[in-house]
């Protein structure tokens, strides 16, 4: 018997690399800068920023209807290219409608028909930003389709040092009180987005791919695939709020020093997760998709994926629970040692979550998207009670535990449903094959 660590060795891994050089390029960087950032711009310009970028998490959810999913998981080449154009469309058509509305809501503040809830710099990139974010998926979900994954990695590393670079030379002190300064850390990261997308452009020039797809097969792209707008699109909205909540809602009620505990820990334990489960989440839905698409048995692949992650991860949750004081408090100082109870709190939502999340994409493969968003909406109800708690018992740290708490059942609940599915799906194959 073959060992399953092997796997190591694999074309998998290979792939794997290349997408996980571009991501750590890219997440380290603008980790680095930020220590350079939060020396160069106010506490405001960072909370307005921020304030930004949590509108731009959700818009980018609707931007596409998730429809570039799609582009991986069909039939053919000349499919792919009409669902990805759907995508663009959408695209444009959302991204239109949110200039528009950003321009009314300026000339309302500006005769004060509305109150000035939101500044002129944080309305007018919000809708560049969700286009380009929404180009930059669809070009992505190509790329991983053609499994293409060297564009992928450095376009995200080319966006991210664009990024990097104009936000550091706008907050420059010459520029000071200047609107060059005002504007920079969001004209900053749109530019990194627009440089993204050169890159893919420049790299989508030499695949050769059709470029006469009709509209009606726009359109029969739009029915056939219609589960990712129906219900994965909602699914993703509903979790980015929910994953949200301590930060729009619970911190509203407690210190803010204890806020800024949580989300250092946050930041720390789920930066790397996601890193990991973005890489993983691409190569594996790629490959699993052609295996299906072949009638071929899956089950062998994801065992030695879930052996080699937890292999890996579990030494290093464990470490990260037991000496997390220690950990932190030798890294930022004695007073971020404290962050401690909440690393405690996320690790094991962290750990279970990295094999939970790198299976998302088994709902669009075996189109359950329906079902997999009621998992989903009841996390978003059962942190939205976890965080009712913590304002009721007046405990920060109650309401993080519990919030922490639901995410890592419900990743178990979706694991075990997960492994249905390709319980179910193998047994169906062999069915099918014993019958020719």
């Amino acid at each position: 018997m073959k060992s399953p660590f092997i796997f190591l060795k694999s074309r998998f891994v290979r792939e794997g690399t290349t997408l996980l050089s571009g991501n750590v390029w890219a997440q380290g960087i603008a980790f680095l800068a930020y220590f350079a950032i939060v020396r160069l711009y106010s506490q405001e310009d960072i909370g307005l920023y921020n304030i930004f970028y949590s509108y731009i998490e959700v818009l980018i959810i609707l931007s596409t209807l998730r429809y570039e999913q799609a582009a991986v998981v069909a039939q053919n080449d000349r499919e792919a290219i009409a669902v990805s154009r759907l995508a663009l469309l959408i695209n444009a058509v959302v991204s239109a409608i949110l200039l528009a509305t950003a321009l009314v809501i300026i000339f309302m503040q500006q005769y004060r028909v509305v109150p000035n809830l939101m500044s002129l710099q944080m309305l007018i990139f919000i809708p560049p930003m969700v286009f380009f974010c929404g180009t930059s998926r669809v070009y992505a979900a190509l790329f991983n389709r053609f499994r293409n994954f060297k564009h992928i990695a450095l376009s995200e590393a080319v966006g991210s040092t664009t990024s990097v670079a104009a936000k550091l030379l706008f907050g420059l002190p010459q520029l000071a009180h200047t609107l060059w300064h005002t504007i920079g850390l969001q004209f900053g990261t749109v530019l990194g987005k627009i440089a993204s997308n050169f890159n893919y452009l420049v790299a989508l020039r030499k695949l050769g791919l059709p470029n006469d797809t009709t509209r009606a097969e726009m359109r029969q792209a739009s029915h056939k695939y219609r589960n990712f707008a129906l219900y994965t699109t909602p699914k993703d909205l509903v979790n980015s709020l929910s994953y949200n909540l301590p930060f729009i809602w619970l911190a509203l009620y407690f210190d803010k020093a204890e806020v800024g505990l949580f989300a250092l820990a946050l930041t720390f334990t789920f930066r790397p997760a996601n890193i990991l489960n973005g890489v993983f989440e691409k190569l594996l839905y790629v490959r699993i998709a052609e295996k299906v698409r072949c009638q071929s048995s899956i089950s062998r692949d994801i065992v030695k994926f879930a052996i080699c992650l937890n292999a890996m991860a579990f030494p290093l949750c464990v470490a990260v629970f037991l000496f997390g004081d220690t950990i932190f408090g030798f890294l930022f100082g004695e007073r971020w040692s404290q962050c401690g109870f909440y690393l405690r709190c996320l690790i094991p939502w962290v750990y279970i979550m990295l094999t939970t999340t790198s299976l998302t994409f088994i709902s669009n493969v075996f189109a359950r998207q329906r079902t997999e968003f009621v998992f989903y909406l009841v996390l978003f109800l059962m942190r939205t009670a976890s965080v009712v708690v913590g304002i009721a018992t007046a405990n920060f740290r109650t309401g993080i535990a519990l919030f922490a708490a639901s995410g890592a059942l419900v990743s178990a609940a979706l694991l075990v449903w997960y492994t249905i599915q390709i319980k179910k799906y193998e047994k169906n194959r062999i069915e099918n094959s014993e019958r020719i």
